[in-house]
């Protein structure tokens, strides 16, 4: 079950030899000998909160890089 920000947990069942860790709160692991099945179940994983580019937050992969941008800005004129 993960808890991604939502109200509710989030329920997804690991494929047929693949195999998901929780070392700590901020890592997911997921490992298993079909790279196939391994990466689809990451990209199900990441779906499921996708990193967005204004606070940074969502599930990325690692060593992934999010482009950050600027938010609104508000100008003194009038």
């Amino acid at each position: 079950m993960l808890t991604v920000g939502f109200a509710n947990q989030i329920r997804l069942e690991p494929p047929e030899g693949v195999t998901a860790e929780v070392p700590d709160a901020n890592t997911i692991v997921v490992r298993g000998a079909d790279k196939q099945k391994v990466g689809q179940f990451a990209a199900e994983i990441r779906a499921k909160r996708k990193p967005e580019p204004y606070q940074g937050k969502g599930i990325r992969y690692e060593n992934e890089v999010v482009r950050r941008k600027e938010g609104k800005s508000f100008s003194s004129g009038g």
